[in-house]
Order: C-alpha cells, then structure tokens, then sequence
C-alpha cells in the first residue's frame, strides 16, 4: 500500500480572510501582500516533485496555486470551504450576537454544511490522494477545510479541526509514523526556514515540530477562529 504525503497549502491572504469574515463561496481575489506571500511561499516547494497537485476551485485557491509553482493543478469541488450559509461574510463576533457563544465546530450554519458533510468531502479527497499518489500530493484549499481534512486524517472527527490553529499562505505535512498516520509539520509560515523544502518528511521522523508550530493562527474567520 502506498504511503502518500499529502502537503497542504492555505490559500494567501484575502480582505475578508484579513478582517475576520468567513468566506466560503464568496469568490475573492488575493489582497497585494496575500499575493506577496503566496510568492515567498513557493521557495518552500521548489524542487519538490508531486504526484498529484489538487486545487479548490476558488480563485483566491487557484491563484495561490500559480503563484507557489503549479499553475496546471487540477481543480476539484471537493476541496471548497466549509459552506458557512447564511453566516457568509460575517465575523465570530457577529454571528454571536445572534447566537452566543457560536464556533463553526459546535454550532449549525443555517443554509451551508454541518461538520459531518465536511468531513465527507475530506475522506474522498484522502481516498484519491491514496489511489493517485504513491509519494507525494499538493493539496491547495482553505483553512476550515484542511483542519477538518487533517482531523480526518488522524481518524477524529471533524471537529477536532478546532486544536489545529491555521494562518494563510501557510503549508502543513500530513505523512506516517510507519503504520500510522501522523502530522509531520504544521503551519510552517512563508518566513525564511532553510531547509524545508530539502529536508526528508520520511514517514513519521519530524511529528514533533507538529504541535510546536501550530502557534500562529494567522488572520480570518476561516483561518483560525474558533
């Protein structure tokens, strides 16, 4: 059985992702410095050869994916943000005014997905990683997304997402501890780290640095609010 990395990329900074508003459907373009990033961030990837290079469909997604290297990534519906429906465009701060207390993880979004339909989407991007790569997949997507993706990757449910704090223009390593499926590396920024892109991921050697990077949750309702 083949034993895939899967390197996951957020998509740069967008208005909305900087101001805290959650932003699923609402198809914006990077902001100057979300650009900027984006740019920076493809010297982490350079000189990496992936199996497979997936993209969201989302411009602010796609666009990102040019600008770190793979301007040809496939686009697949599957890796869209979660579907916040009518809370679309508001801030937590807002939503809680309605509804006190309000996280995407504990809480409805009327109009737009549940936690568990999330978490579906996600198992079926992991099930084509597995049946498409045998070293290594690009996943470009969206910060609640790729929480709830890793969640699932480890076999929790889609709330577990809440503990994996996730800025923009970031990349993460989803990899194994022999057997095991394991978060290698976790909300590496764009600020220079020498290194990344030509040290061994292995399968399972470096999940300490998991945790340990996690600490910045970057900017945006969809990055890292809970």
């Amino acid at each position: 059985m083949a034993r895939p990395e899967l390197w996951l990329c957020r998509h740069g900074e967008t208005d909305w992702s900087r101001d805290g508003r959650h932003t699923s459907h609402t198809d914006l373009l990077l902001t100057p410095a979300g650009v900027d990033d984006a740019r920076r961030l493809a010297g982490r990837l350079a000189g990496l050869v992936f199996d497979l290079v997936l993209t969201s469909p989302m411009r602010r997604a796609r666009d990102t994916a040019e600008l770190v290297g793979f301007p040809d990534a496939r686009r697949d519906p599957a890796l869209a943000e979660w579907d916040y429906g009518d809370y679309e465009g508001m801030t937590t701060a807002e939503i809680r005014e309605r509804v006190p207390g309000w996280t995407v993880w504990s809480h409805e979004s009327p109009g737009g997905e549940g936690g568990d339909q999330v978490a579906l989407r996600a198992d079926r991007v992991i099930d084509r990683v597995l049946a498409g790569a045998a070293d290594r997949a690009l996943l470009v997507s969206h910060g609640h997304f790729l929480r709830v993706l890793a969640a699932r990757w480890l076999g929790q449910g889609p709330s577990f997402g809440r503990h994996l704090l996730l800025g923009t223009a970031t990349l993460s390593v989803l990899g194994w501890e022999r057997e095991a499926r394991a978060i290698t590396r976790w909300n590496l920024p764009v600020a220079p780290q020498p290194g990344l892109a030509d040290a061994p991921t292995g399968h399972g050697g470096d999940a300490e640095r998991g945790a340990g990077e996690a600490g910045e949750s970057g900017s945006g309702a969809e990055a890292a609010r809970p």
